[in-house]
């Protein structure tokens, strides 16, 4: 495979099974020993706990768009930076929803073997998205 083709594979990613909501698409995207870095508690590895992962996504945000703003491919890896926006509908990780909407910004690194998703790293504005969704209170805008 090359870089383009890996692209091409981490883009369905997040255009077909996020912003299309198509999360079977994870059965041909993924390998059966998929790993992910920074799962979400009770997360394990595998293809299914992706999937479950995704549908938790899925499940508490209604709409959600990711805008793929970068993306780089350099040996068997796939650098994805994104931005994203959604409204907080359904339970996320043990918070209520909110009814907020958010824009929130990240950066991926997946490795691909054979042409799946193999491996999964990632920085996300967490705080920026719980500060958006009221579940944090935000900074002081005091002058000090």
């Amino acid at each position: 495979m090359s870089g383009q083709d890996d692209k091409a594979m981490i883009r369905r990613y997040y255009e077909e099974v996020f912003n299309q909501r198509r999360v079977e698409l994870v059965d041909d995207l993924a390998v059966d020993d998929y790993v992910e870095h920074d799962p979400f508690p009770g997360q394990g590895d595998g293809r299914d706990d992706l999937k479950a992962r995704v549908r938790t996504i899925l499940e508490a945000f209604d709409p959600l768009r990711f805008r793929i703003e970068d993306m780089i491919a350099e040996g068997d890896r796939v650098v994805v930076r994104w931005s994203q926006t959604g409204t907080h509908t359904g339970d996320f990780l043990g918070a209520p929803p909110t009814g907020r909407e958010f824009t929130s910004t990240g950066i991926d690194i997946h490795r691909v073997a054979d042409g799946r998703m193999a491996e999964h790293w990632h920085v996300v504005d967490l705080y920026g998205l719980l500060t958006q969704l009221g579940l944090i209170p935000a900074p002081s805008e005091t002058p000090a």
